[in-house]
């Protein structure tokens, strides 16, 4: 899915136009991930969306803000006409917001970057960057949807393009203050979706080999930053311990033994950096898979999955303490942080059980547990320092899904 929506911050825009700056434009851009599964005319399903809003520059700096948001969907099916549909939907979720205020330019080493991280401010209001189970405070959106379905020859699957229509809000004033000035508007908003997707046509939907299934991931990557925390010593600071852990989502689609989908999942490390400091070491990890189920005997499967798709890394070492809007403005100089972002690759083994559930069969309960390794094809350093030995590890991941 790809769009736009709209979000004026009255309050911040009113902060720039006293201070003779034009404020932020009043719109941003979405990309996100989905699935559906339909009963009769009963549509559920999940979302994740990342809104990206435009850059404006006050001095030397930047400043842009970004939002996500996780999504439960229940939805009705209003019309359907032979390859068309026409679905009302209601979502239910949480999500994530970030403000910052950074310069341009960031400095290329890493020495320099921890004894002197103040460059400007970030604030964070459910900060994912510290894990996904830190998301929260309540969203919604409500909308249509509207589909058609394109055939692929050979294949009992077909093309799906589809368009989105609605509104989505935050429900409660005030849950996304930050520091002073009310953000609730980056989360509201009419908006206008467009996307492609693979989808079961009714026809083929309960046939035996072929499946859409969603699964919720939680998994441990066997690496440390080592080399990274030597520098964090080196510069006073306290080392970020353990191993990264993930929360992830996966759509794995089935024909025959053939098998196809996606991965989307959040890597965290974080905790205190020192008496005035927090920072947190974070990396989003998003694959598109192909792979192949070796052996199923009754409910047991055991397959194989080839990932290939897009990792980042961010460092940010923040301040605990900042003041309010406007003195933030006027003092700015707090928090640092570091980002970069490469291609990736991973090879997969899995086991998986299903329970099948209900009387009527309509779908499993997939119990799932898949060991990897991860390839970087970048260097994803952070200042001058590579974090690619970091980045290459093996995993062990539990999942639990739904297969119609």
């Amino acid at each position: 899915m790809a769009g736009t929506s709209g979000a004026k911050l009255r309050q911040l825009d009113q902060l720039l136009e006293d201070r003779g700056l034009t404020g932020l434009r009043n719109k941003y851009h979405t990309i996100g991930l989905g699935y559906q599964a339909r009963y009769n005319d009963f549509v559920i399903g999940m979302e994740l969306y990342h809104n990206r809003g435009s850059k404006s520059e006050f001095d030397d700096y930047a400043l842009n803000y970004r939002t996500s948001r996780a999504l439960l969907n229940v939805g009705y099916a209003f019309i359907e006409e032979s390859k068309f549909q026409l679905i009302h939907y209601m979502s239910i979720g949480a999500g994530f917001l970030n403000f910052q205020m950074l310069p341009k330019h960031h400095t290329d080493n890493l020495d320099a970057f921890l004894s002197d991280p103040a460059e400007g401010f970030l604030l964070r209001k459910k900060d994912i960057q510290k894990g996904s189970q830190y998301y929260g405070n309540l969203l919604t959106e409500t909308g249509f949807q509207l589909s058609y379905d394109f055939d692929l020859p050979g294949r009992k699957e077909a093309l799906e393009i589809l368009l989105k229509l609605g509104y989505s809000f935050s429900p409660f004033e005030g849950k996304w203050n930050l520091n002073g000035v009310s953000f609730d508007n980056a989360q509201s908003g009419a908006f206008v979706r467009v996307g492609a997707g693979l989808t079961l046509p009714d026809r083929n939907f309960f046939y035996k080999d072929a499946t859409v299934g969603i699964y919720l991931l939680r998994g441990i990557h066997f690496t440390s930053p080592d080399r990274f925390n030597e520098k964090l010593e080196e510069a006073g600071l306290n080392p970020l311990d353990g191993s990264p852990s993930n929360w992830g989502l996966r759509i794995l689609g089935e024909t025959g033994s053939f098998l196809y989908g996606a991965d989307i999942f959040n890597l965290a490390m974080s905790g205190s950096a020192n008496n005035l400091r927090n920072h947190s070491l974070n990396s989003l990890r998003v694959y598109g898979n192909m792979g192949m189920k070796f052996i199923q005997f009754k409910n047991i499967a055991i397959g194989g999955l080839a990932g290939f798709g897009y990792g980042n890394i961010r460092y940010t070492l923040s301040k605990k303490d900042k003041p309010d809007f406007p003195e933030l403005f006027e003092e700015r100089k707090f928090d640092g942080y570091l980002k970069n972002s490469g291609l990736m690759a991973k090879p997969e083994l899995f086991v998986e059980y299903g329970i099948p559930m209900g009387k009527r069969n309509l779908f499993d309960l997939v119990l799932n547990t898949s060991v990897g390794y991860e390839l970087p094809l970048a260097n994803y350093k952070l200042g001058d320092l590579s974090m690619s030995s970091y980045m290459a590890a093996p995993y062990l991941s539990f999942g639990i899904g739904l297969r119609p």
